[in-house]
């Protein structure tokens, strides 16, 4: 297995990863204490707020980002692209990815959209990469 395709695992569990954060507080909780309810999952989301709801806003954002990504190492597959710099790309997207969940957990909008940037970057890189 490639650096890269390590990074592709990595980015396809970064939702769920923020999904889980998202959840967080409220796991262990019951139901009628504000806890997490398995049995409408969507309508607890929705009325999250503060860190929780960004996190769950990043989750949303993890799953957009997520097929530009892969399509970009496909595409960098089918090219025979340098293996040492779809890696050093595919780190690239990772980082900026575990940064901007951070930053937008943290309540950093101007920095997270600038790793936002950086992450989309990556991976388009990927597209043109020889």
């Amino acid at each position: 297995m490639t650096l890269a395709q390590m990074c592709l695992l990595v980015a396809c569990l970064l939702p769920i990863g923020c999904a889980g954060l998202a959840k967080s507080k409220g796991f262990g909780r019951r139901r009628r204490d504000g806890g997490f309810d398995n049995h409408r999952p969507r309508e607890w989301l929705a009325r999250l707020d503060g860190w929780q709801a960004r996190a769950h806003a990043a989750q949303g954002n993890s799953w957009e980002a997520l097929p530009i990504f892969i399509a970009g190492l496909v595409v960098a597959q089918q090219h025979q692209a340098a293996q040492a710099t779809v890696d050093l790309l595919a780190l690239g997207f990772i980082a900026a990815r575990l940064a901007y969940i951070a930053l937008y957990v943290a309540d950093q909008a101007s920095l997270r959209s600038l790793l936002w940037a950086a992450g989309m970057a990556a991976s388009i890189a990927l597209f043109f990469v020889r």
